[in-house]
């Protein structure tokens, strides 16, 4: 049976927003100190975390075959990355809709604090994720690194079976769409290796 977790975020990872932003390994640039930090206080209120996953068995078939326990599919990435794996931890994390309802709106008064503001909402959910991912740690033990639908040969067609999986829109209120895209769009799915 799916397990819930919910969290808070005390900050925002300054160094990862400006990645987002297109900044990488640049520790600060002229005059966004300030407009991060105004970012920052909007955005801190409106996060809601949660997440919702479970345990399958991991079993491998012909080739790079993988019955992930809730979905059998062909990747060889995924099956890189899940070498030494018996067991996987599923899950779904959102830093919730606040986060999109406060991109729109700047978008509309301030196109400069909604490219900030979408920046922070993805390095949220990475933040988040990665507080997922440390509790499944200490819980299960060794992990692999995580995966999402999308990466390598991973089809983001994945999602339509890991939301009924881990009723994705009863336990944290996050939809897909026609295109496999979720809403809330600061939301992720992933599959941990459990070593």
């Amino acid at each position: 049976m799916p397990a819930l977790i919910e969290g808070k975020l005390d900050g925002i990872d300054f160094p990862e927003t400006m990645r987002y932003l297109g900044y990488a390994g640049v520790r600060s640039a002229s005059g966004m100190e300030g407009l991060m930090a105004e970012c920052e206080a909007l955005i801190l209120p409106a996060l809601s975390p949660r997440a919702v996953y479970d345990v399958f068995p991991l079993k491998r078939g012909e080739g790079e075959e993988l019955d992930l326990g809730f979905a059998k599919v062909n990747s060889h990435s995924l099956s890189v990355n899940l070498k030494d794996s018996g067991r996987i931890v599923l899950f779904a994390a959102t830093v919730g809709a606040g986060v999109d309802r406060l991109i729109l709106k700047y978008g509309k008064l301030s196109p400069a604090r909604a490219a900030v503001l979408q920046a922070m909402g993805a390095a949220a959910a990475e933040q988040w994720c990665d507080e997922v991912n440390a509790r499944i740690a200490a819980k299960y033990g060794r992990t692999r690194p995580r995966f999402s639908c999308g990466y390598g040969d991973l089809p983001l067609s994945l999602q339509r079976e890991i939301f009924p999986a881990l009723d994705v829109t009863r336990y944290i209120g996050v939809t897909l769409t026609d295109g496999d895209l979720m809403i809330p769009s600061k939301s992720v799915t992933a599959i941990v290796g459990i070593k």
